[in-house]
């Protein structure tokens, strides 16, 4: 429907509702990929690799995933280029969230960072008449397409809802050996963030080269190791930042920063916002 030159779109993805919907025949990877919205993707045909949080999935069409605000998420190529997806993300605001009724029904699917679905053919169809009905609002842009918006997309909540719980869908699948070893490493570098970090070692423990664990790294999830070390210290400031009274070099010091001024250059790279907006905004 959608081809790269004519993709449809609404928003940005940075705004309140972002709604994106594209069919790629070529090459096409996203890195270093964590935001402050809920993100809603829907494969509508071919196979993509879908790394989130610290672990791969096999992606084919009719699978629909959603992932909780701050996660760390990637699409890659799975066997073909070609491929047609629906992204949305929205902010807390859009819906109004616990004004919502059922409110905690509605955002159970967010509940655990992530679920990925792989529909039947008619929950296919429902999902995918949703996201035309949405596709189709913004393109003509009649009066009160906000409006309908915000119901289609409380509509897709409500169904995805009412879909089987995550202990009955399939667990997640690594494309290779080497997807689980990067998964692994993922999670010792969440749990050990704070401390001092040395490529060397850290190669040394999962026993492989740097040089190795850095390339295999950046594949699987489009972070550098140093990059995804960084972010991993930016995020347990954020919570430091938010639930604590500390002083912004105190933070850094407990996140892992040897300088207050690399801590506050790598956290507006990684938030957009210096560490004191980012306290202002949240507080």
């Amino acid at each position: 429907m959608y081809d790269e030159p004519g993709a449809l779109t609404c928003g940005d993805e940075e705004a309140d509702f972002y709604y994106h919907r594209v069919r790629r025949t070529r090459p096409f990877e996203r890195m270093n990929h964590y935001h402050g919205t809920y993100e809603i993707y829907y494969l509508v045909s071919g196979e993509r690799l879908y790394f989130i949080k610290d672990e791969t999935h096999r992606i084919a069409a009719g699978t629909l995933v959603f992932i909780d605000k701050q996660l760390v998420h990637k699409s890659s190529m799975q066997s073909s280029h070609a491929h047609e997806r629906v992204v949305i993300n929205f902010s807390d605001e859009y819906l109004g969230m616990e004004q919502l009724p059922h409110y905690e029904a509605l955002f159970g699917v967010f509940c655990g960072g992530y679920r990925v679905f792989r529909l039947a053919d008619r929950e296919q169809a429902a999902a995918l008449g949703l996201l035309n009905r949405m596709g189709a609002e913004i393109a003509d842009r009649q009066s009160g397409y906000e409006t309908a918006l915000r119901l289609l997309l409380a509509e897709l909540l409500l169904f995805a809802s009412r879909l089987p719980t995550p202990g009955d869908q399939e667990a997640p699948a690594a494309a290779h050996p080497l997807h689980d070893k990067i998964a692994d490493i993922v999670r010792h570098i969440d749990a050990h963030c704070r401390e001092p970090f040395a490529l060397p070692e850290l190669a040394s423990r999962f026993y492989m080269s740097p040089s190795h664990l850095s390339r295999t790294f950046k594949a699987v999830t489009g972070f550098t190791v140093v990059g995804y070390v960084n972010l991993a210290r930016i995020r347990e400031a954020q919570t430091l930042l938010r639930e604590t009274s500390a002083k912004i070099i105190d933070i850094a010091a407990a996140c892992g920063f040897e300088s207050v001024t690399h801590f506050e250059r790598i956290f507006k790279k990684n938030a957009r916002l210096t560490p004191m907006q980012y306290r202002k905004l949240h507080r």
